[in-house]
Order: C-alpha cells, then structure tokens, then sequence
C-alpha cells in the first residue's frame, strides 16, 4: 500500500509518464479480416467476443475519435433485463448473466454494483401489467418481485407515497440488477481486445464502403483504404449517416438527443435504481454521492450532444412528483448522448442487402445494459453468419414483415411515420 501511495504522487510529480497505456495505438494495417466501425461499447464488445470467444484474428476496430467517446460514456450506466416480450427478455438476460461475471472475465474493474431496480406502481392497471412482466421475467430465468405498498415504504419511505395524482401503490423489483461504470466497461473492453490481438484505432473516420459486385471489401477513411472480408456498423446515433456511404440511407431509426444529468455530490440516499412509473423519471447515486438521473428524449431529430431546456423541466417535475426532496439538490450537470430510436423499440443485429456488411443498431434506451450480449451476438453473427438464439427476433426485414417487437419496457420511442 505504501508503494502504491509513493507510486502516484511520484506519478503526479512527474507528469504521469510511468504509467503503461491499457491498450496499443497502431497504425492501421492495409487489410483485416474483419472491420468494426465505432469504438464505443458495442463495438469493442464485439471485437473482444470475435477474438476471445469466437477464435478469429485480423480484427480492427474503426472510432473516428477516441475510444468511448460516444454514447459509453454519455449514459446513466443502469443495467437490468427486466423486459416482457420473448423477443426481448432471454437477450437481456443473457446480458444480465454476462455483467454478472464481466469483470473476472476480462480483468478489469467495471464497478458493476447489482443494487436493484425498482418500476414504481402507481395504478391497479399498472400492477397487472408488472405483474404479468415478472412472470415473463421468471420464466427466461431473470429474478422477480412484487411489492405491495409496504414493501416499497420498507426500502424507501421518502418518496411521495401520497401524491394526490400519483400514489405509490407497490413495485416490481429486479435485485440482480443495478449500475456498472461505464467507462470502465469500454476501458476494459478495449484492454482486453488489445490483449487479444485485435487493432484499436483512433482518429480513424470512416468516409465511405468500397462495394463490388454487391459485396463490401473494405472501408475508406480519414487514414486511407482499408480492406475488409467483414465489416460490422455499431455506431448508435450516427447510424443513418454512416449506413448512407453504403446507399442503405432508409434504415427504420431516427436519432434523438437523450439528456442525462448529475447533481452535487450528497450523502447516501438512494441505494438502487428506482424508476417513476407515472412519467418517464429514473434516479440512482453515484459512489461520489451524485444523483444521476435522466427521462425522455428530446422531441426533435438530432445529432447533437445537447438537448433543450423543455426535457429538462419535464425531468425535473417527475422527480419532484416523486421524491419533491430532489428540489433542494443542486443540478451540477448536464450532457446528451445520440440515440438511434427504432420504430418498435427494439434494437437490430443482422446482415445487411450488402454481402459482408452486418448492421448494430436501434437500441433506444437499452443500448448500455445490452453491452454485452449485444457484442456476443454481433460477434456471433459476424463469425457464423447465423444469429445468436437471443438475438434471433432483431431482424433487419422485421419492419416491412410486420413482425414488431413493440416492447413497453424499454421507455420512451419516437413516432412511427
């Protein structure tokens, strides 16, 4: 210990040159086996299970900044499986199991803390509807429980359980689930990828596909052309744009700007995750003490990092409605990140009509807590070619078949046009 205490602050005296970086930064090769365009979680995610996992080598990941600086690290870092639908529920879950062994799988200090999340009940008709999702929950193997009044009082009796509009009546509760830190996870993505032989490199944009013959063989970018057997897209809310150099421009997601925002730091309050089922308003506290809390997107297209002062009045008053101590905390900050919101709320893994390009996106709100099942998956489907039996419903075609997974549980989605 006292090694380690002389190790920094010789480290801060000099400049931090000591330390050894997590992961390379090499120059791009000419050509790999597979491509994966964006560096956040689920990018890396699937670069890691593709060269862990699945056994394959010559593989690079593609961020046009810095490695998870997109939507990874612009989040409230909640992670559940809480879901209803079969399309939906054995994928998160899948994802739940995963997070629940992440940081011994690759060695790294995610901070995933299993808190619990509670979905407040505020109506008979409310109660039903969670009753009936725990059922489906317990049937894919998640964990379940109702409360009644009482039990929730039991955990948090500061909240408004006698609001004149809203009354707290009870609440589903998933224990397994919690936060992680999400830096963390793309940190320790991103090492073990390295670890693994797989090229992660930065400041690289992609500006265009090469296709032949309706058959993808590489990428151009801001370093020049690089050839690919594979290319995967795990971009979130640059989707549309990027699925354009490609000509697949008509992609069923809009991007919205998703507010999130953090108070000063507090003591101890609010030990899990607890969500308002009155109005789209879900709050948990940071290790530094924060609030984090976030609600709806904004109601406009967006590639912005920002969002607007109507969202965050609509946030505030569901917090208030809730828990009206809220009022008394100062707002320390506030950021955006690019949602890619599909017109059914469900996300996407699948092939594309290009041969070679394979398609990541549409996660709404269910992007973070899907980290790792979702770079499984991908990964899965990128060295098999067939889906990952959790992720078979996330078809590309789903749309024009008819075959929706309109799914309430995951919040909010955009207006089907």
């Amino acid at each position: 210990m006292r090694f380690s205490v002389f190790r920094v602050l010789r480290e801060a005296a000099t400049g931090h040159r000591g330390w050894r970086p997590l992961w390379r930064n090499p120059d791009p090769q000419p050509g790999y086996d597979y491509v994966i365009v964006g560096g956040g979680g689920h990018g890396l995610a699937t670069a890691y299970y593709l060269a862990t996992t699945f056994r394959q080598a010559r593989i690079a990941v593609l961020e046009k900044s810095w490695l998870g600086s997109g939507n990874i690290g612009r989040n409230t870092t909640i992670i559940r499986s809480n879901y209803l639908l079969p399309g939906n529920e054995p994928f998160y879950e899948f994802s739940m199991k995963l997070w629940e062994g992440l940081e011994q799988e690759f060695n790294f200090n995610a901070m995933v803390s299993q808190r619990g999340i509670l979905n407040l009940i505020h109506s008979d008709g409310q109660r039903d509807a969670y009753r009936r999702r725990g059922n489906a929950m317990r049937l894919a193997g998640a964990d379940a429980e109702l409360l009644d009044r009482d039990g929730v009082r039991a955990m948090y009796p500061w909240l408004n359980f006698d609001h004149a509009r809203f009354p707290i009546k009870g609440g589903l509760l998933q224990r397994r689930a919690g936060t992680a830190r999400h830096d963390g996870v793309a940190w320790g993505y991103a090492r073990g990828a390295d670890l693994a032989g797989v090229d992660l490199i930065q400041n690289c944009e992609v500006t265009g596909f090469r296709i032949e013959g309706g058959r993808v063989r590489g990428v151009e970018t801001s370093r020049g052309f690089i050839g690919a057997g594979k290319v995967g897209v795990a971009v979130a809310g640059s989707t549309s744009r990027v699925m354009a150099l490609a000509g697949l421009g008509r992609l069923p997601i809009e991007s919205h700007a998703l507010q999130a925002f953090v108070s000063e730091g507090l003591k101890p309050v609010i030990d899990g995750v607890i969500t308002f089922g009155a109005g789209h308003f879900y709050v948990s506290q940071s290790d530094k003490g924060g609030l984090v809390f976030g609600g709806d997107i904004d109601g406009y297209n967006s590639y912005a990092q920002r969002g607007n002062l109507p969202v965050i009045e609509d946030v505030a008053e569901g917090g208030m409605a809730l828990m009206p101590m809220i009022g008394r905390a100062r707002l320390l900050r506030i950021w955006g990140g690019i949602m890619d919101m599909s017109m059914d709320g469900s996300p996407i893994i699948d092939r594309t009509p290009v041969e070679g390009l394979y398609l990541n996106a549409g996660w709404c709100y269910g992007g973070f807590k899907a980290t790792p099942a979702s770079g499984h998956a991908f990964a899965h489907l990128l060295a098999t070619d067939t889906p990952h039996p959790t992720a078979a419903a996330y078809r590309l075609d789903r749309f024009r078949r008819g075959w929706l997974i309109d799914e309430k549980g995951v919040g909010a989605q955009p207006n089907l046009h």
